[in-house]
């Protein structure tokens, strides 16, 4: 694995020099809480001894994260105190606070003094404390949060659209980072618009060549003189590869006026780029400093990368390829048992990597923005971002409008130097033009340069928005890519292999939820991965190079298990690719092989679904997933024949005999050369306990919140994993760690016991440091009849200051760059020409005719209801060779259509449509003609339930909204694409 550890030089505490003066430490620690409203909690003289201490970043109701289901997650009023003493050696012309992100509602006071109030709930927001606070003594700040599921907003006794009981987890108070900054009078600004109305530093690159790897640069400061004289000089910007060399360094004179803030800018070529890429997170660092007389008064680092992006034909560009979507929807809490959303950098980093070691290239985080310690962590795994401000499902009005556009103000300010965010999210669902073009203009205000596009979900007959996409369904476009946003939402836990396995999960089996039926998604591992590819096979068919209108691809709801809205047993959703601890499941793998590349996948990916521990006498399907042609399969050397393939990557293997062994899959290119081979084996009986443990690479330390992972395993003597083993492990932890432990299923979801089960023989737990306690830990696990295991490690000790400190677990991250520069991939190879249409001719409604080829799928044709005139007739440009053609029918989802299809009066296709997610694709003999004429010769059929209700039973869309049922000669089109299909390999 490659890997680049970053030097980042900070000053050490209690060392000051002239040059420097600007300092900034955390925030986090010796914060004390009460739960419960207090009269007087703010002022300074309050007895706050019995107070309960904790280290932020802290939810005060992080017990909960799946122990309770969302809509029980606790609401409170709950106090947040700090007191602390100022350094002596930091500048004090100029103090602020910074405030990751507090849950929902906060009023902030010091030394009893109310000094500001933040209420979205969501984004950063700062403070200046300059004039409040006392230089020398004791200060005391105190925080009152309220977490309220229907909080209102104090000036408009409005509520926020997004405090929404389904998707949004209420992790209470200050669950995100705080930081204290230091500076002198003439200063940069920080990116905190929320009660500072500052923007901070801005860097975008322009004429970018990616083939001559140079670029021009800029960076714009926004500067503030609150001193009382002129401020005159220099603004340098060095800049630093990965490694910290400095590569560049440029300038240009500023003079700031007494009481004035300005933008400075400056601009220099930069040569040899590294170009951040997918899976290639590789930052630069800049520093742009004040120099005033050959001194610097004020420097501030900004982390940032550099890539090409373009929107354009249906189609993302990175870097001047065309790039597929392919990724999760994931909630944005992003949560861990018991410690919601508030994990070590590290563990961020952990998380978002095995995205993309799944192959994924985007996230879309739901609904509203994710916290700083995502963003970052993107950057630097290589991740890109669809990134959200706020918003429920429904576009809104009044005050609640104007909400979601000050809260994408903000995020845009805050985030807009990230490389890895390419999409700015307005919406969780369609909103107006006359919305879309306030948020259009709020990018251009803030966002210029920063090569991101702006859209919604949906939007796709808007000619503002420049990105769209329905939530699961498959849409087209040759003009701004359409992304599905949350395909396969099916839920499954990860200990249910199959139905051959304890404890024999029959496909399907699951309760009522809230009166409507949930067997639709309660699936084993088996079907769960086997679904994945069913549902990425139809993306994959309309890829970008199967015609002039294509699908942009996709994200899956959700990656990781989320303490969200749920459907099943369980109280949490199982929707993930990976379990809450982030164990993957099978679809993981599955999804491994079938995104393994910018447009189609690397032929040689290869997964068996399931593991190979039976009892003899066991026979049952054998599911494998592969990029190539075709695959054989091998028990214990003898093979078992080729397997029958199905959406593209599926391959089965019916009723394969049981014989304990090995199990082998080894897939052939077209011309039966061999790609790849995988096996999996036969497991002893149980024998012994294993643990390893992860932590950051950059060291593990006694912040309050580093965390480590610890993996336990059920091994046989031969060290293979046992897995079909559930033993219940019992754990004892000595040292200064604090135990946050995991989930498996059974009471409480077994979140914070010292004893829980493995399943499918691994689980992992949590341990949280404390704050200020170094030294060794020690983990013991056991299990009844097992060899038991044991792991030690060291906690290194922080520099504490009176409660300030350097967050060393956020230093020295490294940087993924796994997959390379990924500047050298194939160019887009073309599969299909679309064949331009010249005219139409209709049965019935001829005015409705053109719809059907005008890209706007929410517009079609439909006949008159009579069978003799449903058909309509297309004449093409000129003669050509025609091969498929693609439909999207109304209902798409529900019925079948049985349809004739004619080129130039000749029979080329009788038979039935499918319900697909969008297009059904027909295939033809290869033609020669210039007239198609699609013709229903009978009535359509209901051929499928239009499943995937949401709680409380409403069925989703299917097409153009539009009762067709009972209509027997009705035929409705949304789109057609007619085309030649083009043989390249």
């Amino acid at each position: 694995m490659k890997k680049l550890y970053i030097t980042i030089c900070v000053l050490l505490l209690g060392v000051t020099t002239f040059a420097q003066p600007r300092q900034t430490y955390s925030f986090n620690a010796g914060w004390k809480i009460h739960k419960g409203d207090l009269q007087d909690a703010q002022q300074p003289e309050l007895d706050d001894k019995e107070w309960r201490s904790v280290t932020l970043p802290y939810a005060w109701n992080e017990d909960e994260a799946f122990a309770k289901p969302i809509h029980e997650h606790s609401t409170d009023v709950v106090w947040y105190r700090k007191t602390f003493i100022l350094p002596a050696d930091v500048p004090l012309e100029k103090v602020f606070l910074e405030f990751e992100g507090v849950r929902f509602g906060a009023e902030f006071y010091l030394n009893g003094i109310w000094i500001g109030r933040h209420e979205n709930g969501v984004m950063a927001a700062g403070l200046d404390i300059s004039q409040h606070i006392l230089q020398k003594g004791e200060n005391v700040l105190a925080v009152r949060t309220d977490n309220d599921w229907r909080y209102r907003e104090k000036a408009t006794n409005s509520i926020f659209q997004w405090n929404d009981k389904n998707f949004n987890a209420n992790y209470g108070g200050i669950p995100k980072n705080v930081w204290i900054h230091f500076t002198g009078g003439t200063y940069q600004t920080l990116p905190l618009y929320s009660n500072l109305g500052t923007k901070g530093v801005y860097v975008y690159a322009q004429n970018i060549d990616i083939s001559k790897k140079k670029l021009d640069l800029h960076v714009e400061s926004e500067v503030k003189n609150e001193t009382s004289t002129v401020s005159k000089g220099q603004f340098v910007v060095e800049v630093r590869d990965a490694s910290g060399v400095v590569v560049q360094t440029f300038e240009n004179p500023f003079s700031l006026a007494a009481g004035t803030t300005e933008i400075i800018r400056a601009q220099s070529k930069l040569d040899n780029v590294n170009f951040w890429n997918w899976g290639y997170g590789y930052l630069y660092t800049l520093t742009s400093k004040l120099v005033v007389d050959g001194e610097t008064i004020d420097a501030v680092d900004t982390r940032t990368g550099f890539r090409k992006t373009a929107f354009r034909d249906g189609m993302v560009y990175l870097n001047d390829q065309v790039l597929m979507m392919k990724g999760y929807a994931q909630r944005t809490s992003n949560e861990w048992p018991a410690v919601g959303l508030s994990v070590a950098p590290w563990i961020s980093d952990y998380s978002n990597k095995l995205m993309v070691e799944s192959n994924a290239n985007l996230v879309r985080w739901m609904h509203v923005a994710p916290w700083r310690q995502d963003v970052e962590s993107c950057d630097r795994v290589g991740l890109m971002q669809m990134l959200p401000a706020g918003d429920a499902e429904r576009d809104v009005e009044g005050r609640r409008w104007e909400q979601r556009t000050e809260l994408m103000r903000d995020a845009i300010i805050y985030y807009r130097n990230s490389p890895s965010v390419l999409f700015w999210e307005s919406g969780n669902e369609s909103i107006s033009e006359e919305h879309m073009a306030e948020m259009i203009a709020i990018r251009d205000q803030y966002d210029p340069h920063g090569g991101r596009a702006i859209g919604s979900r949906e939007m796709l007959d808007s000619k503002l928005a420049e990105y769209g996409g329905e939530m699961l369904y498959i849409n087209k476009s040759a003009r701004h890519p359409m992304i599905a946003t949350e395909y396969m939402r099916d839920e499954g836990l990860r200990k249910y292999w199959d139905e051959y396995t304890y404890p024999f999960h029959k496909e399907g089996a699951g309760p009522l939820y809230k009166g409507n039926d949930a067997s639709d998604y309660n699936r084993n591992q088996d079907q769960h991965a086997m679904e994945t590819v069913r549902r990425w096979w139809e993306y994959w068919k309309v890829r970008p190079g199967t015609g002039k209108r294509a699908s942009s691809g996709g994200v899956n709801i959700i990656f990781s298990d989320s303490n969200t809205h749920y459907r099943g047993k369980e109280n949490y959703r199982r929707s993930g690719e990976v379990d809450a601890m982030r164990i993957p499941k099978d679809a993981y793998y599955a999804h491994q092989v079938m995104w393994d590349g910018w447009v189609d996948p690397d032929p040689k990916g290869l997964h068996i679904i399931g593991h190979w521990n039976y009892p003899t006498d066991t026979k049952k399907d054998i599911h494998v997933v592969s990029a190539g042609e075709k695959v054989e399969l091998f028990v214990n050397g003898q093979s078992q024949g080729f397997g029958d393939r199905s959406y593209q990557f599926l391959f089965t293997f019916p009723q394969i005999a049981f014989a304990a062994g090995e199990l082998k899959a080894r897939s052939y290119d077209e011309n039966d050369k061999v790609l790849n081979e995988k096996t999996i084996q036969t497991a002893g009986e149980p024998y012994r306990v294993k643990l390893n443990y992860k932590h950051g690479d950059n060291g593990l330390y006694a912040d309050g919140n580093d965390m480590v992972l610890v993996d336990v395993e059920v091994l046989d003597k031969e060290g293979r994993r046992c897995p079909t083993a559930t033993h219940m492990i019992d754990f004892r932890l000595d040292g200064p760690m604090d135990w946050r432990g995991g989930i498996a299923q059974g009471p409480n979801n077994y979140i914070l016991s010292e004893s829980l089960p493995v399943e499918a023989g691994v689980n992992r737990v949590m341990l949280r440091t404390r704050f200020g306690e170094a030294g060794g830990v020690k983990i013991q696990a056991q299990s009844n009849g097992l060899v038991a295991d044991s792991l030690i490690w060291e906690v290194s000790p922080i520099s504490d200051k009176n409660g300030l400190f350097v967050k060393n677990a956020g230093i020295g991250l490294p940087l993924n760059l796994d997959r390379g520069e990924g500047l050298q991939e194939e160019p887009l190879k073309q599969r299909r020409i679309t064949l331009p249409i010249q005219k139409v001719q209709a049965g019935a409604n001829q005015e409705m005719a053109v719809s059907t080829y005008d890209d706007n799928e929410l517009t079609d044709w439909v006949n008159d209801g009579s069978l003799q005139n449903a058909w309509i007739e297309y004449t093409l440009a000129k003669k050509s060779t025609i091969d498929e053609i693609d439909l999207k029918l109304n209902n798409f989802r529900s019925r079948s259509y049985p349809l004739q299809v004619f080129v130039d009066d000749k029979l080329v296709f009788d038979g039935n449509t499918e319900t697909t997610l969008g297009y059904y694709t027909l295939e033809i003999p290869r033609t020669q003609g210039r007239r198609v004429k699609i013709q229903l010769k009978g009535s359509s059929v209901v051929a499928a339930e239009n499943q995937h209700a949401e709680i409380g039973g409403k069925k989703l869309d299917d097409g153009v909204t539009r009762d067709d049922i009972g209509a027997k000669g009705r035929l409705s089109i949304i789109e057609i694409d007619i085309h030649k299909k083009i043989n390249n390999r």
